[in-house]
């Protein structure tokens, strides 16, 4: 078993309040999420970024890197977690939780999969892209993280900062502790990300389990927009920096889907121009 459903239904009642009262969006935490034995089973698995197939997001808004080829995840992640939290089992109880209904999981898990990042590694504030790369009618409205990182101090930082939707502040800090489940609506002002740097020990390294759902809507019924990085207040010059590489995302978010292509198209041109042949 990967998920106590009895344990999870027992509270969803009194969860359901807390996610849609939750502020500076709707969202919760959940620790010990997966069963114990199905988590350390994913820890023991994971595979090291230098393995085949892995997409290295470098550039000035992310540094870090996943891996979404579902032929390349390890089996046990792939079989027993993914494939469980894309259930119909689990998407139900997600509607009940969040109050959204109709979701979709994404199978594909385009932009999802395994995440992890090294020392130096760090993921800039932003709200989701809105609607799936290669299905128009799509609107992203939820995400799941799992958190893998055992031992994991808080010296390292990493913490997942949820922000006002005016950008005026970080209102919550949550730290990606081993087996612990973040849960959170994305829209268009749900600003999230660990934008400092992380600072652990060069063998250790920030890794999780990424997973979207969607909900089908009408054509044109929403507004559909690639990744909004945000400045902070005290971000400075730097603020430039994330506006123009924000733009440079979204054209490519375009010709993503304009052209077919795939997250792993972007990785191998960053590799290039950085002279690495990762």
């Amino acid at each position: 078993m990967t998920i106590d459903y009895q344990k999870r239904n027992t509270s969803l009642h009194v969860d359901n309040h807390k996610y849609q009262t939750a502020t500076p969006y709707p969202h919760i935490i959940f620790d010990d999420f997966l069963e114990k034995a199905a988590a350390d089973k994913a820890l023991a698995v994971f595979p090291k970024i230098k393995d085949e197939g892995w997409i290295h997001y470098v550039h000035i808004n992310e540094k870090k890197h996943g891996l979404n080829k579902l032929d390349l995840i390890p089996s046990f992640i792939r079989d027993q977690v993914i494939k469980e939290l894309n259930s119909s089992h689990f998407v139900t109880y997600l509607e009940k939780l969040t109050g959204i209904k109709n979701l979709i999981a994404d199978t594909t898990i385009e932009g999802g999969g395994i995440h992890q990042s090294e020392n130096g590694g760090y993921l800039n504030v932003h709200a989701d892209f809105t609607v799936h790369p290669h299905k128009k009618t799509w609107r992203r409205r939820v995400n799941v993280l799992v958190y893998l990182n055992k031992d994991w101090k808080e010296s390292y930082g990493g913490n997942l900062e949820l922000w006002e939707k005016d950008m005026s502040r970080c209102s919550v800090t949550i730290s990606p502790i081993f087996n612990r489940v973040v849960i959170f609506n994305t829209n268009e002002d749900s600003f999230h990300g660990f934008p400092d740097p992380i600072n652990c020990p060069i063998a250790v390294t920030r890794k999780s389990i990424a997973l979207y759902y969607f909900t089908e809507e009408e054509k044109g019924s929403f507004k559909k927009r690639s990744t909004n990085y945000r400045a902070r207040p005290d971000d400075g010059y730097k603020s430039v920096l994330i506006w123009v590489d924000k733009k440079i995302i979204a054209l490519y978010s375009w010709l993503k889907g304009i052209l077919g292509i795939n997250d792993d198209f972007v990785s191998k041109l960053l590799n290039l121009l950085s002279g690495k042949k990762k």
